[in-house]
């Protein structure tokens, strides 16, 4: 087939103009959000000439890539304080929700059917309780046939906001917990605990080693085909992650009625409420040294909130709240560049993008 100069000229313009136009956003952090990213990633660059390119590497390493220059954004599971932003010089902002759940490999115990409850989570990872036909497992469950196994206790290694957020649960299910080993990203683990980095290392860990126990982000469980538990929240009802167990524990907090997203979500009222809720946040300078690859991760996240319902869905993660997202686009409109200039970009702008 013949093609025209002009034909050729024109084509390989456009092949030079979008080349030019494209950009990159680079980001790492919390792997518990890389399912979120990868779907809104997906099909924000049908339309926008932006690519995303992240690194799962733990809540802790997105703070301090992010704080190091090495990124265009961080992910950590745990929002900043006011005075962890003011001193790091990050904006901290949250784009979806979600949960941690346990999750177990046991012969002929199926998804959803071992009951749990605080405390015997909490003496479960603390290595007091070490064989699963152990009597107090067997009281909350009387109609399961508990396995005469050892529990193999599978941890995260690496700083991780999903540590943090089931530690936080522990800490305030179990006094004892709290006393001895209390929460964070990274906490000291009794002996005798497998200790793996990152989330796919979880699912990989506990599908190999029966009796085993873990605690992971929602998505991953179900993408992994693991067996997860059902834990009695605080009003006593047993209830199992998902979608709706997540919505309840944000329509019973300060998210929902004042916009406060510096709140944990775990251990939240209502009778449907998952007992370990979440969310997932970023952190972008306040003052960039690379507007231009702040204002496109900026546009990146707004669309998200704006056009991205769909995605947030299918990732099985639940959208944040109006009042919320409201204050998100407000405190957006405060970043600017090293000299103090508002970045220039708009909501009408993202507004009309598809």
């Amino acid at each position: 087939m013949k093609y025209s100069s002009h034909a050729l000229l024109g084509a390989l313009l456009a092949c030079v103009l979008t080349s030019v136009s494209a950009v990159e956003i680079k980001g790492a952090g919390s792997s518990a959000a890389q399912p979120l990213y990868t779907a809104l990633s997906g099909i924000y660059a049908k339309s926008q000439p932006i690519t995303l390119a992240y690194e799962p590497s733990g809540s802790t390493d997105g703070f301090k890539k992010i704080r190091g220059n090495a990124v265009d954004f961080g992910a950590t599971d745990i929002a900043l304080s006011a005075e962890q932003r003011k001193s790091a010089k990050l904006l901290c902002f949250p784009i979806a929700i979600s949960g941690v759940v346990p999750v177990v490999n046991l012969p002929g115990v199926a998804k959803g059917k071992l009951q749990l409850n605080g405390d015997l989570l909490a003496e479960l990872f603390s290595r007091k309780i070490t064989r699963w036909n152990d009597a107090r497992i067997k009281a909350l469950n009387p109609s399961l046939t508990l396995p005469d196994l050892p529990v193999a206790v599978i941890v995260r290694e690496d700083g991780s906001g999903s540590t943090f957020n089931f530690t936080d649960y522990l800490s305030k299910a179990n006094t004892e917990w709290s006393g001895t080993f209390g929460r964070n990203f990274r906490i000291v683990w009794p002996e005798g605990v497998i200790k793996v980095k990152g989330s796919s290392a979880v699912v990989a860990e506990v599908r190999k080693t029966s009796g085993a126990i873990a605690y992971i982000d929602y998505q991953f469980a179900n993408q992994g085909g693991l067996v997860y538990t059902l834990l009695k929240n605080r009003e006593g009802k047993f209830v199992a992650p998902g979608k709706a167990g997540f919505s309840s524990a944000l329509n019973n907090s300060a998210w929902m009625t004042k916009g406060t997203y510096e709140e944990m979500l775990t251990d939240r009222p209502g009778n449907a409420s998952w007992p370990i809720t979440s969310s997932t946040f970023v952190l972008i300078p306040q003052a960039s040294g690379t507007p231009d690859r702040t204002i496109a991760a900026i546009k990146f996240f707004t669309w998200g909130f704006i056009h991205g319902d769909a995605a947030v869905g299918k990732a099985e993660f639940v959208r944040l709240p109006d009042v919320v997202q409201g204050r998100i686009f407000g405190e957006l409109t405060t970043v600017t560049d090293t000299g103090g200039v508002p970045l220039k970009w708009s909501l009408s702008e993202v507004l009309a993008q598809q």
